[in-house]
């Protein structure tokens, strides 16, 4: 199997609601499938920036209730892993109440765990029937790590075997040169390629549920009205990507192809090389190799800053993806080209802070869009940052380097005082 369909495989895969809340949903559900009868109590422990995201979002088929809280009541009466991401689909009003009457009889409760510095979500359950029951997801959204009942272990993949074959692709990725990431999306082959295409579609569809909402997107529109900015192709394109962004996070039932685990990240990933190659009248099959690269950079970016990291993952992961598709449309398989697209970016919006999922999070994908067509223009035209300036690197690998090593060591205390915050205004 190719590293672009284990990339595909992992990392980009339809989700209704922001990833992190839905998760919290797919480990309760996992816990209580097992658990078999009715929860007494539950807990769960969230790793920092997973409780960051879920703070502020709200909730598929909730009538805009937002939280992680009442994501894991849903879950645990849900109790359907199999629909995976897509979990919260099987919400209704009569379901709603019920986890609200959960919720009010404290009977979910979570915990921020903050010695987990990786994806992290613990549930703990305690059946009617004095029954214990637990279940970790961790490393990624959607691979459980550990399940077990009554003392029984049904699964735990914290050996080192299992672990390695669970990130074998990430190491691989985290080798990688730009010039592999090249190949492998010219390599993509008609299965590839459908799957892409599916993920195309899907986010657009989301875009056109955005449009009907008075958000970021209809405010875009309104200043094209007013004769403030003019519809252009970069105007079209941040109106487009902040729509789909607008329905996510009002909690529309509508799901998202992601990118890096990310719904976010998936619409700049996906819908910023669509819209500028249609616009640009190149053929399909070439934009479509090109998203393909920009699902290999954005997950190429997060093996060095982290599943969650202190800086937004819209800006510099799905930025970075987004802008060398659009080169790659234009200029082929140029890793000078490409890398000036990268170093341009990183330049720009390398520094932009993520604060949680939230409305907001439409703003930072308008930002993203609007800087990678930007930044893939100037390479376009041989023009980029040079290494002489800021923390951009000799190659597009070592800024994204320089990049990981600011967000994981020189922001670490960025995470934790932003949850800090979002505890003290949740009391």
């Amino acid at each position: 199997m190719t590293i672009l369909k284990e990339v595909l495989k992992h990392q980009v895969y339809p989700a209704m609601g922001c990833t992190e809340p839905v998760s919290v949903a797919l480990c309760a559900a996992y816990a209580a499938q097992l658990a078999g009868e009715e929860v007494k109590e539950a807990v769960f422990r969230l790793d920092p920036g997973t409780y960051k995201n879920g703070c502020g979002v709200r909730i598929p088929n909730t009538d805009g209730e937002k939280g992680n809280l009442l994501a894991a009541a849903m879950g645990l009466l849900i109790a359907r892993p199999e629909l995976q991401m897509e979990i919260l689909s099987g919400a209704d009003g009569a379901l709603l109440r019920r986890a609200k009457e959960l919720t009010a009889q404290k009977r979910v409760r979570l915990e921020v765990a903050p010695e987990k510095h990786g994806f992290y979500i613990e549930a703990q359950l305690h059946g009617q029937s004095g029954s214990q029951t637990r279940c970790v997801i961790s490393g990624s959204h959607t691979e459980v790590t550990f399940l077990a009942k009554d003392g029984k272990i049904i699964k735990d993949a914290q050996s080192r075997e299992e672990k390695t074959a669970c990130s074998a692709f990430k190491e691989v990725l985290k080798k990688a040169s730009l010039a592999d990431l090249l190949a492998w999306a010219d390599a993509a082959d008609a299965e590839d390629l459908a799957y892409i295409k599916k993920g195309v579609d899907m986010n657009l569809k989301a875009a056109e549920t955005g449009q009907a909402l008075q958000k970021t997107g209809f405010y875009l529109k309104e200043l094209v009205r007013r004769k403030m900015l003019h519809m252009d192709l970069v105007s079209s394109t941040k109106i487009l990507t902040a729509c789909a962004a607008d329905a996510r996070m009002d909690g529309q039932p509508v799901a998202v192809m992601s990118s890096g685990e990310s719904g976010n990240q998936g619409v700049v990933t996906i819908l910023v090389p669509w819209k500028v190659g249609k616009e640009m009248e190149v053929p399909e099959e070439t934009i479509l190799r090109s998203i393909a690269l920009s699902h290999l950079l954005n997950g190429y970016v997060k093996v060095f800053t982290g599943e969650l990291a202190p800086i937004c993952g819209c800006a510099i992961a799905a930025g970075v993806g987004a802008t060398a598709a659009i080169v790659y449309q234009q200029r082929g398989a140029d890793v000078r080209a490409v890398t000036l697209a990268i170093n341009n970016i990183i330049s720009d919006i390398g520094g932009m802070l993520c604060d949680g999922a939230k409305s907001g999070c439409a703003l930072k994908v308008v930002s993203s869009t609007d800087a990678a067509i930007r930044s893939a223009f100037m390479a376009i035209h041989d023009y980029g940052i040079s290494e002489v300036e800021g923390f951009v690197g000799r190659s597009a690998e070592e800024t994204i380097r320089n990049l990981g090593n600011i967000s994981t060591v020189g922001m670490s205390a960025v995470d934790p005082m932003i949850v800090d915050i979002m505890k003290e205004k949740n009391k």
